[in-house]
């Protein structure tokens, strides 16, 4: 059962109302449009000179380069989490640089989701309530916010343990329950940030199979990394360098398994 929170403004209304950006097969989840960030300093610092990258609904895309290249930075700003110094970031069409504040929060809650290397799982909560949590800013009921945190968690093969909590899990399982959590709103996008870093080898295998399982069940993916073997994993590499994207590769016969 689908619910649409109350938009908390004219913006956050087209957020919530604009199905056919989210249902266009045609139309970019993501527009990354001649982005530039500079951090202030004696000299200034500029993290990323003007990146371009366009992402359409069902791909699965790795991001590589070394510590410094500006994939963090571009990951913010793919994130809604900052905004860049100039150019324009855009999700499923919106436009982050017109819109207010609260409503890029409402909009990173609805149509982005995030995985990160250090899990962010409350520890004394279950693994239920950890992925439910990810829908508490999406304005969804409790009942319904349990229901698909159960869906989500037996997406992930966590069927099983919804009442443990993170401290009786593998890193592995704690890394799935933050894949359910950030799978749960059923985002437009999701960011994965170094997914694997905090694993050892066969657990981080894995959750690159169970990456590669959810992009062929249509799900939209993003990986950042700075292991160029993953990357190459992935259907379509882009590397980053020094602030500028340097290369944008598909392989012919993707295979992320």
């Amino acid at each position: 059962m689908s619910h649409v929170p109350p938009p908390i403004s004219e913006s956050a209304a087209l957020v919530a109302r604009d199905g056919a950006a989210l249902g266009d097969a045609e139309a970019p989840v993501l527009d990354v449009d001649r982005v530039t960030k500079t951090y202030p300093g004696e000299p200034p610092v500029k993290a990323l000179r003007e990146a371009s990258l366009t992402i359409g609904p069902g791909e699965l895309v790795g991001i590589v380069g070394p510590s410094g290249s500006g994939k963090t930075t571009l990951l913010q700003l793919m994130g809604t989490l900052d905004r860049p110094t100039s150019g324009r970031v855009r999700i499923t069409g919106l436009d982050v640089a017109t819109m207010a504040d609260d409503d890029v929060a409402y909009l990173r809650a609805t149509r982005i989701g995030f995985i990160f290397q250090q899990f962010f799982l409350a520890e004394h909560s279950t693994a239920l309530d950890n992925v439910a949590d990810g829908l508490l800013y999406a304005g969804i009921p409790v009942g319904q916010r349990r229901e698909r945190a159960l869906d989500a968690l037996q997406l992930v093969g966590l069927a099983d343990r919804p009442h443990a909590r993170p401290t009786q899990l593998s890193g592995g399982q704690r890394q799935r329950v933050a894949i359910a959590r950030a799978l749960v709103g059923r985002p437009a996008i999701v960011l994965a940030d170094e997914p694997t870093g905090n694993l050892d080898q066969a657990t981080g295998q894995s959750i690159l199979d169970l990456v590669g399982q959810l992009h062929q069940a249509g799900s939209t993916i993003v990986v950042i990394t700075h292991d160029h073997a993953i990357a190459e994993r992935m259907p379509r590499k882009i590397e980053i360098l020094d602030g500028r994207i340097v290369a944008d590769t598909r392989t012919a016969s993707p295979d992320p398994s």
